[in-house]
Formats: structure tokens, sequence, C-alpha cells
């Protein structure tokens, strides 16, 4: 598939901040992300400057002319629907999804209790917040399992476990960076990373790496990790996935870009992890991997994401 560029006069964007860094345990994968976009829009000629967002971003949201913000803040602060809200409340256009779709799906627990109730398929799983639950969650859902903190992105306090010992451990492990913690049941086989863009579905990508899960080291720093597009689906297979994805992010009420994880088992069925809001933007992210299958370079992406901010929201 092909995705048609449409251009804009860079005036028309007016003085865009690309809000950035933050303080989150994703900071340093925001500063590369918004290195890059803001690159991308100062090389597009768009009037754009970086705020590494801090205790002073009020003072500087007030003391600079801000037509519009380019949201590449990963995770809470940013990815949360906070900074969708304040912005809301100051009335500055942004780019991506608004602040209960940002909020709802930063929150993996209740991502998957709104897939349930629509029958979208997720693993099973459980919240972790004692030891009971720990051996609740291994009697009910077995091993091998997986454990990640209910708010956090980039893989960042995830641990595949084969034991309760390594599953209580893990547990207090995430909890370190989140006192809601999430346990579900591990799946077998290949993992694609599907993006999407306005209402398109860009072309999925089959992920492969030597670690025992697509960790935080395997997607920002590692140099084996191999990345498939077209991801080897049969037509018909990825035709499912990519409506799989639409329909998740849907029901979430994503917009403007956003990017869903999903897992295929032995039988062939895909099931859904995740989905990313302010996905990464960096030399080794998907979207723009995804986008330039599609035959957009990344500044036309990140073109097209600001363009987004154009329109009204309901």
């Amino acid at each position: 598939m092909s995705i048609t560029f449409s251009p804009r006069q860079p005036e028309c964007f007016g003085r865009v901040a690309v809000l950035y860094g933050g303080r989150s345990a994703e900071r340093e994968v925001s500063l590369k992300s918004g290195a890059a976009v803001l690159a991308a829009l100062l090389e597009a000629g768009v009037d754009a400057f970086g705020i590494d967002v801090g205790d002073d971003l009020l003072v500087r949201l007030a003391a600079e002319p801000i037509d519009r913000a380019f949201i590449v803040l990963h995770g809470r602060g940013g990815e949360d629907g906070s900074m969708q809200g304040l912005l809301e409340c100051l009335g500055i256009p942004y780019t991506g999804s608004g602040v209960l779709a940002s909020a709802l799906a930063m929150d993996k627990l209740r991502t998957k209790q709104v897939w349930q109730s629509l029958g979208l398929p997720t693993p099973r799983h459980a919240a972790l917040s004692s030891v009971a639950d720990c051996e609740r969650a291994a009697a009910e859902l077995g091993f091998p399992l997986m454990v990640k903190p209910a708010h956090e992105g980039s893989s960042i306090g995830m641990a595949r476990v084969t034991s309760l010992e390594e599953l209580i451990a893990a547990w207090q492990a995430a909890s370190a960076f989140d006192p809601q913690v999430l346990v579900e049941q591990w799946i077998s086989g290949p993992e694609f990373t599907v993006a999407m863009l306005g209402d398109q579905v860009l072309p999925p990508i089959r992920l492969g790496t030597t670690h025992s899960f697509y960790d935080y080291e395997a997607k920002y720093l590692a140099d084996d990790t191999r990345y498939q597009v077209p991801c080897g689906l049969p037509a018909e297979q990825e035709e499912a996935l990519r409506r799989l994805t639409a329909c998740a992010c849907e029901a979430i009420g994503t917009r403007g870009w956003a990017r869903a994880d999903v897992m295929q088992d032995e039988q062939g069925r895909f099931w859904l992890l995740e989905v990313n809001t302010v996905p990464g933007m960096t030399d080794h992210s998907l979207v723009p991997m995804a986008a330039r299958a599609a035959g957009l370079d990344f500044p036309q992406l990140v073109l097209t994401i600001l363009a987004d901010s154009l329109e009204a929201r309901s």
C-alpha cells in the first residue's frame, strides 16, 4: 500500500512548540524523538522550537507565542492525557489523541477491559498488588507469564517469568515503576506492530529479536533486532491484522497517529497487547519505518501528523 502525501504550506501551522523530554522513565527516548521531529519541522520550513518539559512548563507556555504543539512526550506526563488536558485548557491545538484516549491507552489494564467488552482478542490477565495476587495469577493463568507496569511504555519494568518465585520478584521490580502491575499469559509466536496514521493502517512490521521478548534494549540499543516489512503474512492474514488494529484503535478512540502491538499464536490467531498514542520517533522507531514502506519519508510523516492538529476536535 502507499499513502499520498498532501503538502501544506509551512505558514499554515504558525509557531509550533515541540514538547519532548519530560520527567517520565522514557525521558531519554523522548529526547531523541523530539530532536528528530524538531529537525524535520525546521527542514520543512515550519516555525518550530523545542521545549524540554520541566517544572517551568507553564511559564514557558505563557511566555512563548504558540499556535500549536507537537507532543513527543513518551510515558506519563505526556502520553497519559495530562498534557492533553493542559493544552485543552490553554486553548492550544496539539497532535495526536485527546484526553480520554490518551489516558485510556496509557492504562494497559483498562485498555484490555475495553477490548474484552467488545469481544476483541487480548491475552488473559490479572492485576497484581500482593503476593497473594501473584499466587492466584499463577494458579489461574499458568506459566510462562509476562509482567509489566500498567502505566509504562518502552518495555520498561517488563519481565517474562516461568515460576512463582520469578513472578513475585518481577512484580516487586515492576512495582518500583508503578503501583499497579499487570500480568498476562505469554503468547508463543511472532510479534507484529501496526501503526495508524489518521484513518489509514500502515504496513505491519514483524519483529525479531534474540532476546526473550522485544524489550527496551532490543527496541532502542541492539543492532541485531530484525524488522520485516512486508511482514511476510499471507494476504488474508495481513488484512485480518489490519482490520483488528483499526478496531482496537477505534475502541480506544485514538486519532492522528498510534501504534498497536499484536502477537500471533501457533494457531495463527492474533492477540492485542497494547496501543501507544505517542510512539517513538527515533532512528530505531517503528512508525517511521512503516511510513517509509507506505511511501512517506520522515519529514512527510511529521508534517502529516502535525496537519491533523489543524482539524477541529469534537
